[in-house]
């Protein structure tokens, strides 16, 4: 059976706040088998049978508005897909190993278009760096990721990017040592 990982945007921030046992359990009403989470925000693994990753992400969109009373946007991909992401070395060496950097994995729904991803690569700042690969995109951030303003600049705004949810690589880092695809 595929083994997938869902990331939830927005889980556990501001109202929207749910506990991970309640969240396992509405993946297990929709009829998701092994079910678990990794941290508190938002990352639900399970297995189905269902091979389309966005018929699956939108069955878990409907059901936890229904469930949740709000909208939860989805972003569904393949453990096997996760362990690609986790491989990818999207920015040079020494910006990957320097501790005071950190990298985030931007997922969406489908890959950008080349203008759109053009457009992000271009957003580029002193301390911020854009890559895009498939449905991901990375953010290296070079000083502490609140204190960046590129998600608020102009040029950032004018590339209307889609809804996206971001995850830190070493998360997801750990999330694929800690579950690796049997």
């Amino acid at each position: 059976m595929p083994h997938y990982v869902a990331f939830l945007r927005g889980i556990n921030l501001g109202k929207r706040r749910i506990k991970m046992d309640q969240l396992r359990t509405h993946f297990e009403e929709m009829k998701l088998g092994d079910v678990s989470t990794f941290i508190a925000s938002g990352n639900v693994l399970f297995e189905s049978k269902t091979l389309d990753d966005q018929k699956l992400a939108l069955k878990v969109e409907r059901a936890l508005a229904k469930s949740l009373g709000y909208e939860v946007d989805t972003f569904v991909r393949t453990r096997a897909e996760i362990a690609q992401v986790a491989r990818f070395q999207p920015f040079d060496a020494a910006d990957l190993s320097n501790p005071a950097n950190t990298v985030h994995v931007g997922f969406l729904k489908a890959a950008l278009p080349k203008k759109s991803a053009r457009e992000l690569i271009a957003c580029r700042t002193a301390v911020d760096e854009f890559c895009v690969a498939g449905r991901e995109f990375y953010w290296l951030c070079r000083i502490k990721t609140h204190e960046s303003k590129v998600w608020n600049s102009p040029p950032m705004k004018a590339a209307a990017l889609p809804s996206a949810t971001m995850r830190n690589l070493t998360t997801i880092r750990k999330l694929v040592a800690l579950h690796p695809i049997s």
